[in-house]
């Protein structure tokens, strides 16, 4: 009896430090690839987000092979075909912001407006409705993502016919057509102005007098 409480005590130390040995190679190794992590975020940390977004993003969809610029649907005689529409709330607020963002661009311009909005209504990163995304930040100074939301004026609605066209083109998006114009973006600007942003995230396509952009989002390791 007192072999085999003997034995036992040996096998149970043998397990007790083999234990110790598995969790202190455990803790080395942590704290290896702790300070392996640590120093590829230091470096990553002196690197322009510019250049970050360069090196982390797709290239824009044109570069991919990923069809960007065809489809039945930015024809202007297609679109002229499909009936009026008129719609709920969202769908008014998406018409309102074609009407005020694009309604002089081709049915191809307008569409990719309209990505934009539609892309921001996906993302994480803007409100998760259609009104949300193009009222944002209205009524506040430098603040507002749609210069027509604060511009000061009036949104009077006095071309009956371009109101007709970008109300297709709302629905047509709302009802989930392909957006393939811009390669996701999230942002765009005229030709004629060079926001600091547009510094900061890659271009993705240029139609139109606009050019689109996409927002890349930095993760808590980066």
């Amino acid at each position: 009896m007192n072999v085999f409480r003997a034995s036992f005590a040996a096998v149970f130390a043998a397990i007790i430090s083999f234990s110790a040995s598995s969790a202190t190679a455990d803790d080395m190794m942590a704290s290896r690839l702790g300070a392996i992590l640590g120093q590829e975020r230091q470096a990553l940390s002196v690197v322009p987000d510019s250049r970050l977004n360069q090196l982390t993003s797709l290239p824009p969809a044109s570069e991919r092979g990923v069809a960007t610029q065809s489809g039945v649907i930015y024809d202007r005689e297609f679109l002229a075909s499909q009936p009026a529409v008129d719609g709920d709330q969202e769908w008014e607020c998406f018409a309102e912001a074609l009407y005020f963002e694009a309604r002089g661009e081709t049915v191809r311009g307008m569409f990719a407006v309209g990505e934009v909005i539609m892309n921001r209504v996906d993302s994480n990163a803007y409100p998760d409705t259609l009104c949300g995304v193009i009222n944002q930040g209205t009524g506040r100074k430098y603040a507002c993502q749609f210069t027509y939301t604060c511009d000061g004026r009036a949104e009077v609605i006095g071309e009956p016919r371009s109101w007709e066209r970008v109300g297709k083109v709302a629905h047509i998006l709302m009802e989930g057509a392909p957006r393939a114009l811009t390669g996701g973006a999230t942002h765009y600007h005229t030709k004629a102005v060079s926001p600091s942003w547009a510094q900061r995230y890659p271009r993705t396509a240029a139609i139109g007098s606009h050019y689109f952009y996409r927002q890349t989002v930095r993760t808590a390791s980066n």
